[in-house]
């Protein structure tokens, strides 16, 4: 018995699905179906991490927010970002085609890629980005070590 063998196209194919779903939930209901995290109420911003000579700096995506709807902590290696987004109650009765965006309680830790110095961290909140700058601590230092 033969057995034919295909790549795995990843994500493609996944996205195919997910097209054939909305079509089908078109054809039922008339209309697009909300995202998994409507369903959950819960979201994750969208992260980036770079580094510099002198520190690390995080950016996130958290719009609709106020900055005193963010906590940031760090513990050991790990920066956690923390927060929620409240969905707007308004009184009018209103007939929505689509919902796409995200409410709800956020949280995304991040494994920092070396030791920083906390009591140096700085956050700044503008136009929905979150940036946070955490200075290096020292210099990293390679150790070689002998195999015996």
């Amino acid at each position: 018995m033969a057995f034919e063998v295909k790549p795995w196209k990843g994500f493609s194919e996944l996205a195919n699905l997910r097209d054939e779903m909305d079509k089908m939930w078109n054809r039922f209901f008339g209309g697009e179906w909300p995202s998994l995290e409507t369903f959950r109420g819960e979201w994750a911003p969208s992260v980036d991490v770079s580094e510099t000579k002198d520190s690390i700096l995080v950016k996130a995506e958290v719009p609709g927010l106020e900055a005193k709807d963010i906590d940031i902590s760090l513990s050991n290696d790990v920066l956690t970002i923390k927060g929620t987004k409240e969905q707007e109650k308004e009184e009018k009765e209103e007939n929505y085609h689509r919902i796409e965006r995200s409410y709800g309680s956020f949280s995304r830790s991040i494994r920092l890629p070396r030791e920083v110095q906390g009591d140096k961290i700085k956050a700044n909140y503008k136009n929905g980005v979150l940036k946070i700058t955490l200075p290096k601590s020292g210099e990293a230092r390679e150790i070689k070590i002998k195999v015996e």
